[in-house]
């Protein structure tokens, strides 16, 4: 796998918006009692040596899928256009004739933004709806809380959002980024331009928790210091003391892992101490075109952020998806990154269908590694050893129009290393973690 990668200087022109991504609060689940659902006709079975069996029902002219995400509570601003991508790629595979010719049919639920509840709903559209796959959730503690789930019972989901790495699922497909096709390449960036004093804040979960191991790994590998380290509830509005202690921590630059709503509150208090993105940059990972939205342009214009697309990409598979979303959805709807990733993973998942002649689960994992998809982002390619995909890492400036320009980027996609198994310095994380 790559470990080190060029970067480049480019200063590419958008014409467009994107965005969407973030996680929530860490939740231990208890293992759920997995029962066999008992549907008819022509099934396809699952593992060998699983105890659980398949109810996938592959007689018919049209197959289902599930979708999960948070369409209520504090995550339902990102996830909602997540879910949104996600039927836009189901539209548009059936109208090209469906996967193996059987039209997809959709079954939804709401995780409303608890863990605990996408673990239950998750188990609902495995064993009662009988799903030959589900694509969804968002925050790190929602897929951890589903892959207890997807594993017992030999099931598939499709995981769209940027998250910390350290964990590869025999049942998870990955297609945000992971930790060194993002945080790496944000610190890769900072280091470039000179930066040795950051200020670390970040919602009080795994996601902040994990990524804030990693970056003062890395710092301390390269010659920087961390300055400051806060943690804030997840929908935390007083950052008060947070920003005076940033302000006065002689920082030149801010390592942002915050989600959600706290956001808006974070930055209306960092203008208000006068401090801009000249005097004192914040480099986001959860922040995109529909969450800049939320914060307001103003609040956030030249403030850095790093992802694997923009709605500004420059190439005509973005430039379609783009129209056809906001055909779909009103002109005024950006894109975004995590928006992206659930589009390709449908797409991805079609693939590696077609690929196997099969709905079956081990035969889809079977073909997985080397599929590609043609995504909007640029083409990715399946890792079959940890189901993760290759993408490009992209660091992006905010837009007084609220758009992202695209401002540096490596120049070929990242394979991905989940482990960070190619960084020295990274050994003891691995090993703690894995």
């Amino acid at each position: 796998m790559s470990a080190k990668v060029t970067a480049k200087v480019t200063a590419k022109k958008s014409s467009k918006v994107v965005k969407q991504a973030l996680s929530i609060s860490a939740v231990s689940v208890m293992a759920l009692a997995m029962a066999s659902c008992t549907k008819a006709a022509d099934v396809d079975s699952a593992a060998a040596g699983s105890d659980s069996s398949s109810c996938v029902d592959t007689s018919g002219d049209s197959i289902k899928v599930g979708f999960i995400n948070s369409l209520s509570g504090t995550m339902a601003i990102s996830e909602t256009t997540v879910n949104q991508s996600l039927h836009m790629a189901a539209e548009e595979i059936n109208e090209a004739g469906g996967v193996l010719g059987k039209q997809l049919v959709i079954s939804e639920e709401d995780g409303a933004s608890e863990p605990a509840t996408f673990a239950e709903r998750s188990q609902r559209l495995i064993q009662q709806e009988c799903v030959a796959a589900v694509f969804g959730g968002w925050t790190s503690a929602s897929r951890k809380a589903m892959l207890p789930v997807f594993e017992g019972n030999n099931s598939l989901l499709f995981y769209p959002v940027q998250y910390e790495g350290m964990e590869s699922s025999p049942n998870i497909f990955y297609t945000g980024a992971t930790t060194n096709q993002q945080i790496i390449p944000a610190l890769d960036y900072l280091k470039e331009q000179g930066k040795k004093k950051l200020f670390l804040v970040g919602s009080d979960y795994v996601f902040p928790r994990t990524a804030n191991a990693i970056i003062k790994e890395y710092a301390a590998a390269n010659g920087m210091e961390i300055v400051g380290e806060d943690y804030t509830p997840l929908g935390s509005t007083d950052f008060t003391t947070i920003a005076n202690r940033m302000k006065d921590s002689g920082a030149d630059a801010v390592f942002n892992t915050l989600n959600g709503d706290s956001n808006v509150a974070f930055f209306r208090q960092y203008n208000s101490l006068g401090l801009t993105a000249e005097t004192l940059p914040v480099m986001s990972v959860s922040i995109a075109e529909e969450e800049v939205g939320g914060i307001g342009a103003s609040n956030i214009e030249g403030q850095l952020v790093a992802w694997n697309y923009y709605q500004t990409i420059d190439t005509p598979e973005n430039t379609t998806f783009v129209e056809n979303f906001k055909e779909l959805y009103g002109q005024d709807k950006v894109t975004s990154d995590p928006m992206e990733a659930a589009y390709t993973s449908l797409y991805l998942w079609k693939e590696m269908v077609e690929k196997a002649d099969s709905f079956d689960v081990n035969a889809i994992k079977e073909v997985a590694d080397g599929t590609s998809f043609d995504a909007p982002e640029g083409t990715v390619v399946i890792d079959g050893e940890n189901q993760h995909i290759s993408k490009t890492p992209r660091i992006g400036v905010i837009r007084p129009d609220g758009l992202i320009d695209t401002v540096w980027e490596t120049d070929a996609p990242v394979d991905p290393d989940p482990f960070l198994k190619s960084y020295d310095w990274a050994a003891g994380i691995s090993t703690a973690t894995s």
